[in-house]
């Protein structure tokens, strides 16, 4: 089962209270919704993992020991699909001790973790708008460590495992949060 929008949102206000983990989740929703899209998968499970992938984040506290895997436990309760639960509890992958394998895990994992990238570089324009944010810009901050420094890098390069280049991806993930820029903040 995929959650109605609004429940999921419904859901997510339950247990995040921070607006910016608010905006990560929707960022994320719109990311995973166009990689879907692009890699021609189903589209509403995809955003729906994107957006609850960090329903747990402020009852663990964010532990990388316990923060996903929490979250996939209380969906999986509520009877929401399996690959959405399973992406759920591997996009943190020092929970599970295990490696992402899958086409789902790998998008979830790159997909959630591109948006702080691109928030980042939002944030040094002089507008700070995410419009404003250019492919090439992203992709040059991948490569410095420093800028957004809690940003995994590592996660962000999945995205080549499932067949999408790293100029590809932060193209797809700007278009994507340039649509809900509003909703946002940026």
């Amino acid at each position: 089962m995929i959650l109605p929008r609004a429940e999921a949102l419904i859901l997510l206000r339950k247990y995040v209270k921070n607006e910016k983990m608010i905006a990560h989740s929707l960022a994320s929703e719109a990311v995973l919704h166009a990689l879907a899209i692009h890699l021609q998968r189903n589209a509403e499970a995809w955003a729906q993992a994107g957006l609850l992938h960090d329903l747990d984040v402020e009852v663990t506290n964010a532990d990388a020991y316990t923060h996903g895997p929490e979250a996939a436990k209380w969906l999986a309760g509520m009877g929401v699909d399996h690959d959405i639960v399973d992406a759920i509890g591997m996009h943190n992958e020092i929970a599970t001790g295990m490696d992402r394998t899958t086409e789902f895990q790998h998008a979830l994992a790159a997909g959630e973790t591109i948006t702080g990238l691109i928030m980042a570089t939002a944030m040094v324009y002089p507008d700070r708008k995410i419009a404003s944010v250019k492919t090439k810009s992203v992709v040059k901050r991948m490569k410095e460590k420093a800028f957004a420094a809690s940003v995994k890098r590592e996660n962000i390069l999945e995205c080549e495992q499932i067949g999408i280049s790293i100029d590809d991806f932060a193209a797809i993930a700007i278009a994507a949060m340039v649509g809900i820029a509003d909703e946002i903040g940026l």
